[in-house]
């Protein structure tokens, strides 16, 4: 059966008052209010956020079709080099849309402009169809009309695009009761999907546009939240389509079931990672052992294990409380140690100019065993 076009209005669903959505609603409306407060020190927590923003974009890029591995882009990372494989330049993109969105989302309204500009820096750089994940036409709308593989949904004509969207914008603009916040969040999602404003790049750029709503919306690092949304749907991309696919019919029923969907997987993801924010379980679950793996594998000395497990134990380390790991030798000594360790990337200043450390696992030394750490406690959304 030929996939056909079926319009229905855009607009607010009411669930009632004992559904499961309700429960989702309010219990997300309680984490965005509250502030964490979590003790892990803020230069480890950008570190874990940097990092959620890798796996986040990997997540992504892996949902349509994108095979690169959770190795392969590690070791990009490590190698600090710009990538000629498109694949991995692909993730990059995500992540610098990411950053971008963390830079404006709260100055800039989220208009077409905006929108625009996620899907710019999503295709940048890449091939356009049918050999790439590029765009013929970066951060414009699509002038012509398009099919979704195996989906019986086909897009609006691309003439009733731009008035589509334009909707859509006013609806996520529109001021309504924040309750009603996530529930939007979700109804947008399907909604840009439904419209495909681009010729390609669409998912990508949607789950981006979301990220950007629920930072827009409260969940965001000034609460000492990390936020990783698309883990939802990259958990079981199969369930991601069929929920997208059943929303397609407009039905009241299946748009709850959908937004249902969205908010109980972002409530177990923020759940999750909360975990990271208290210091005592980072440290136990992730950067000891992160560590320890490392010294077995004898990518760092015995010194520098010793000294990065007093500095892991303490959360914030200064010169006197590595003396006991140095016997014998002077304070200028023990700071030449440490600044040899500060120019391996494995410790830096708590803050500028400061003299306390904190440990920094961004590098070749430690990020290995801080990503296997994250894998077995079942943080990361992706498996090799």
């Amino acid at each position: 059966m030929a996939a056909s076009f079926k319009h229905f209005d855009l607009k607010l669903i009411e669930p009632s008052f004992d559904s499961k959505l309700i429960d989702l609603v309010i219990e997300l409306d309680y984490l965005r209010k509250k502030r964490l407060g979590g003790t892990t020190p803020p230069p480890l927590f950008f570190q874990l956020k940097e990092l959620f923003h890798m796996l986040e974009s990997l997540c992504s890029a892996r949902i349509e079709g994108n095979r690169t591995t959770l190795a392969e882009i590690i070791e990009n990372r490590l190698e600090g080099t710009a990538s000629a494989d498109e694949k991995i330049r692909e993730i990059v993109n995500m992540e610098d849309a990411m950053n971008f969105i963390d830079k404006n989302v709260q100055t800039f309204p989220l208009n077409q402009a905006f929108i625009s500009e996620l899907h710019r820096l999503t295709v940048k750089d890449l091939t356009p169809p049918p050999k790439g994940e590029g765009d013929n036409t970066p951060g414009v709308y699509r002038a012509e009309n398009v099919n979704i593989t195996g989906s019986n949904h086909k897009p609006p004509e691309y003439l009733q695009v731009n008035d589509y969207m334009d909707e859509l914008i006013e609806f996520i603009n529109r001021t309504d009761s924040p309750k009603y916040d996530l529930i939007k969040t979700a109804i947008a999602h399907h909604r840009f999907v439904w419209i495909h404003p681009f010729v390609n790049g669409n998912g990508r750029t949607v789950r981006l546009f979301t990220y950007a709503l629920l930072v827009k919306w409260g969940f965001h690092v000034d609460t000492g939240r990390i936020l990783n949304p698309t883990a939802v749907f990259c958990n079981d991309r199969g369930k991601y389509y069929d929920y997208l696919s059943a929303a397609d019919s407009g039905d009241d029923k299946e748009i709850a079931s959908w937004c249902e969907y969205v908010l109980s997987g972002l409530k177990q993801e923020i759940e999750k990672i909360d975990h990271l924010t208290e210091y005592n379980y980072l440290k136990k679950e992730i950067i000891i052992p992160a560590i320890n793996f490392s010294h077995e594998r004898k990518v760092i000395t015995d010194t520098e294990a010793k000294v990065l497990r007093k500095t892991a134990e303490l959360g914030r380390m200064q010169a006197s409380d590595i003396g006991d790991i140095f016997p014998g030798k002077s304070s200028a000594e023990i700071s030449r140690q440490i600044a040899r360790l500060r120019g391996r990337k494995m410790l830096q200043p708590e803050k500028e100019g400061a003299r306390k450390y904190v440990i920094r696992f961004d590098n070749n030394y430690l990020l290995r065993g801080i990503i296997k750490s994250l894998g077995e406690k079942g943080f990361l959304p992706v498996k090799d």
